[in-house]
């Protein structure tokens, strides 16, 4: 799967998480930014 960078760039802004713990939690949230930031929040 493919990643939105425009997306990886944003939640990388608002949570300032390491730039693969956001790439991994788009391609598990299946690009939804809102459930990708609750996935980094979990960790």
């Amino acid at each position: 799967m493919s990643i939105d960078i425009n997306l990886l760039k944003q939640l990388r802004e608002t949570t300032f998480a390491p730039l693969k713990d956001c790439k991994d939690a788009l391609i598990e949230a299946n690009g939804d930014l809102q459930q990708a930031q609750e996935i980094l929040k979990e960790k």
